[in-house]
């Protein structure tokens, strides 16, 4: 049975003494009872003192992303080790913002699903289309591409350990979101994408995380469709509030 998941990315914000202060009031306003899965993806330099800040709340921590190699000559890269050494059992891979300004490919990002499946992670794989695609009504042709290149080499156990996040790149920082019927038209194409390789178990138990310009005002209609699981939140997750009572909509 899939669960119910919602992950703030924090990206590139928040120094020490500021990420300590979030998680204080994240700890304060979010839902001690709800049976939603809570992530937050501090910077990577932040990580450990979350994990520790963290340890005896319902809130999990996550990499926002970790290098396809094991350990050696690579400068400034994560390993899944390291990770795993701090209490980090979770990972992004494949955000928009990777793809884009980092030239990762769905060849590289397949390399890290894998390394993190062989260290027992947890990965939160992200993919979706570009404005011109969707204008060119490509965008399903995208979507299914982007997962079956970067994802689709794993085995059907392999799925317990992935979490699906289907981020609209037109709907990202943009101030746009897909209407709650084009994010159930992706979601439920995503699912039966899925089925269509893995059969109906897999694609049945896989929770599909809509991320694109969730806000307290929307995440209760998207979170409502049949096939939304949850949200990837970006912008909405740097402020308590708004992140809280996105969690309290799910």
């Amino acid at each position: 049975m899939r669960q119910k998941i919602v992950a703030g990315n924090w990206k590139m914000h928040k120094n020490a003494e500021e990420t300590e202060d979030l998680l204080n009031e994240l700890i304060d306003k979010l839902p001690h009872d709800i049976e939603a899965q809570i992530i937050v993806a501090p910077t990577f330099t932040n990580l450990a003192s979350a994990v520790d800040h963290l340890e005896f709340t319902n809130i999990g921590v996550a990499a926002q992303n970790m290098s396809q190699f094991e350990s050696g000559a690579y400068t400034g890269e994560i390993s899944a080790d390291m990770l795993k050494s701090i209490g980090v059992n979770t990972v992004l891979i494949g955000h928009s913002e990777r793809r884009a300004y980092f030239n990762e490919t769905d060849f590289i990002l397949a390399d890290k699903v894998t390394t993190a499946l062989k260290n027992n992670m947890t990965v939160i794989f992200c993919f979706g289309e570009e404005l011109k695609d969707r204008q060119n009504k490509q965008h399903f042709n995208v979507v299914e591409n982007q997962l079956r290149d970067g994802l689709f080499h794993i085995k059907d156990k392999d799925w317990e350990q992935i979490v699906l996040a289907y981020e609209p790149v037109w709907a990202i920082g943009t101030g746009e979101t897909a209407t709650p019927d084009q994010a159930q038209e992706m979601h439920r194409f995503i699912r039966e994408t899925v089925r269509h390789t893995f059969g109906s178990n897999v694609a049945e138990d896989v929770s599909i995380l809509y991320g694109g310009s969730v806000k307290p005002e929307n995440a209760k209609e998207i979170f409502s469709k049949t096939d939304v699981d949850g949200g990837l939140i970006g912008g909405a997750a740097l402020k308590a509030s708004d992140f809280a009572a996105i969690v309290s909509s799910i």
